[in-house]
């Protein structure tokens, strides 16, 4: 019962710690201006990706959830706020935190299929916004470019933790 005990709580707090980092990472980090309205591109997926490889499924799509939607609403988009809060824990179905290594074949695979999610959900959940079918297409560029680089940055974060042996390490505490 204590070691229950314990291991919800390290999940927890790594939970609310992935949900900050992804946050400051969206906003600050790798945030990228771009358009007139206040739109923004970035690279904070990678972040997420990892959450989904170190934590339990319900507690990733927590901090993506989080993590995600308060950054929207820190930067001032608050209207992404609801669609980020739906879109960021489907795209982190994908990883696996059950694997030793995070650089594995599964991981590999999440990274397309996360992107794909996520370029489909913000182009659906922009029609939805805007009512408009073909002008939500001039959108997708900015996803697909956000898409490709938090795939990038996270398979190569995946390969220096995997160097490190930092899940074998969290695994001892």
């Amino acid at each position: 019962m204590r070691e229950q005990s314990h291991e919800k709580m390290k999940n927890l707090t790594l939970s609310a710690m992935f949900a900050a980092v992804i946050m400051l990472m969206i906003l600050y980090l790798f945030h990228i201006p771009v358009g007139s309205n206040g739109g923004y591109i970035h690279f904070g997926d990678a972040f997420i990706y990892l959450a989904g490889c170190f934590l339990p499924m319900p507690y990733a799509c927590a901090a993506a959830a989080i993590g995600g939607g308060l950054a929207d609403i820190m930067s001032g988009s608050a209207i992404w706020a609801i669609p980020t809060m739906i879109i960021k824990p489907l795209t982190v179905i994908w990883f696996t935190s059950k694997e030793d290594k995070l650089f594995n074949k599964r991981n590999i695979v999440a990274v397309i299929l996360a992107g794909v999610v996520s370029i489909v959900g913000y182009y659906l959940a922009q029609v939805i916004l805007t009512g408009n079918w073909v002008a939500s297409l001039l959108g997708i560029w900015g996803n697909i470019v956000q898409a490709i680089g938090s795939g990038v940055i996270f398979l190569i974060m995946a390969v220096a933790i995997d160097k490190v042996s930092l899940k074998k390490r969290l695994k001892e505490i």
